[in-house]
């Protein structure tokens, strides 16, 4: 039996003017234009700049903690939410 997943759009909205998204929205955005100034990758590209080691646990923003991955891959690495 599939459950019913309707989004929560004032719900999302609300979680996005959070001051730790923003933080972490900024971050990842920080990580994608530092590899695009190496050229690595391009703008619109459908690639995501992954961490190596996550942010979250200890990981910095540096070039030697950045990937490019495709993002099936980087979604596969995502810790699994409960």
């Amino acid at each position: 039996m599939v459950k019913d997943k309707t989004r929560n759009y004032p719900q999302e909205k609300a979680a996005h003017k959070t001051a730790a998204y923003r933080k972490a929205n900024a971050l990842r955005k920080r990580a994608r234009r530092s590899v695009q100034k190496t050229g690595r990758v391009k703008p619109f590209d459908s690639k995501e700049v992954d961490h190596k080691r996550m942010v979250s646990k200890g990981g910095s923003n540096t070039a030697k903690n950045l990937r490019v991955t495709s993002k099936s891959a980087n979604r596969r690495r995502q810790p699994k939410r409960k």
